[in-house]
């Protein structure tokens, strides 16, 4: 049985070796486990994992700025891919930042990365050719 579930700093090490092993996602340095409790501790009860039985399956980050939602490195086990887990993740973290008050979310997807694309498309978000996205990383190391 599919169990839906808040996403815990402790869930960390599962949660990195679903990352890993999810073809079209890329992990940086701001992925480290000090930076994943970070981003936890400053979006609480915003993210979730999905288990069937005790097996992680899917996992969701979610976060916002105080006006807009963002969800991040959403990955599904292939074995539990087109069953509406992935689905279910992203329903679960949109419902959370609505009772936020955020009613409009983006999500980042690899440009290379189309059976992501196709996914988002299929859940109805829509792609935008009106902007540009920029990024700026102290230091040298654009991976982090």
């Amino acid at each position: 049985m599919l169990a839906i579930t808040i996403l815990q700093a402790s869930d960390y090490e599962h949660v990195l070796a679903l990352w890993q092993a999810t073809e079209g996602l890329t992990l940086r340095a701001a992925d480290s486990p000090e930076g994943f409790a970070r981003y936890l501790e400053r979006n609480p009860n915003l993210s979730f994992i999905a288990r069937d039985g005790g097996t992680l399956v899917g996992a969701v980050l979610g976060g916002h700025d105080g006006r807009r939602g963002y969800l991040q490195h959403l990955a599904v086990a292939p074995s539990h891919r087109g069953l509406g887990v992935g689905r279910a993740l992203v329903d679960r973290a949109l419902a959370a930042l609505a009772e936020r008050g955020i009613r409009k979310s983006h999500v980042m997807v690899n440009l290379e990365n189309r059976a992501g694309q196709a996914f988002w498309a299929h859940l109805g978000w829509t792609p935008r050719d009106d902007l540009v996205l920029l990024s700026h990383v102290e230091g040298s190391d654009m991976n982090a």
